[in-house]
């Protein structure tokens, strides 16, 4: 296995990302929130859109997987060939790509995009929403496979926490692959919860870099009861 991701093994990634229109949706403001993960534990940052992987990677020590989010349906996660090699270029050491089978903008297949990545040394990370898609992954050569579309396409209902049921499964039929459990992962408890089902790694972002939503959650807990 490669070395880089080998040192993922049982350990904590935290996603840095922000939504468009959000105070905190700045380059420099994602790196300082990826070095915070880093004093934290966190053993990689994943983060998006080619200005944050660039101000990250020169801030942390620790592995970047980048990706490039264009539009807000169908693939839009490293949506073509030419999104995942920019993320490379920008410094991604892993480059995470959307692996379900809907049409990808540029025409290419998931295995057609992954062999070029690989032909040129990219390590790749196949962001699946069902097991037929881990499948094709699997197939394809993917270094990464994880749960993070899973409840976002048509394949699966959208679970309250992370989709133990798929990971499970997915670790079953392929245990020699690395698997990472991202998606919906809102507590240390949901933490060791994938990491008992399966899990290579987690991914957690929401519960730690997302603040609108972790105020959300609380305020919530605070205003219910008085209603």
């Amino acid at each position: 296995m490669n070395e880089l991701i080998e040192s993922l093994r049982g350990t904590l990634i935290v996603s840095c990302q922000a939504y468009p229109g959000e105070p905190m949706r700045h380059p420099e403001t994602m790196a300082q929130m990826a070095v915070a993960a880093e004093i934290g534990g966190a053993s990689a940052i994943r983060c998006q859109g080619l200005s944050d992987i660039s101000a990250i990677k020169g801030r942390v020590k620790i592995p970047v997987i980048g990706l490039w989010k264009e539009g807000d349906h169908g693939v839009y996660i490293t949506p073509t060939l030419r999104h995942a090699r920019a993320c490379s270029m920008a410094g991604a050491d892993i480059v995470a790509i959307d692996a379900t089978n809907r049409p990808r903008p540029d025409g290419l297949s998931y295995t057609d995009t992954v062999k070029a990545l690989k032909d040129e040394g990219i390590l790749v990370m196949a962001d699946c929403g069902s097991f037929a898609d881990a499948q094709v992954a699997v197939a394809a050569g993917t270094d990464i496979i994880s749960t993070t579309l899973a409840g976002y396409t048509p394949d699966r209902p959208k679970t309250e926490g992370p989709d133990l049921e798929l990971l499970t499964e997915i670790a079953r039929e392929f245990p020699d692959v690395p698997l990472i459990c991202e998606g919906r992962i809102h507590s240390p408890e949901h933490a060791a919860q994938a990491m008992q089902a399966g899990a290579f790694a987690v991914v957690v972002g929401t519960a730690i870099t997302h603040p609108t939503s972790i105020t959300g959650w609380f305020r919530n807990a605070v205003v219910a009861p008085n209603k």
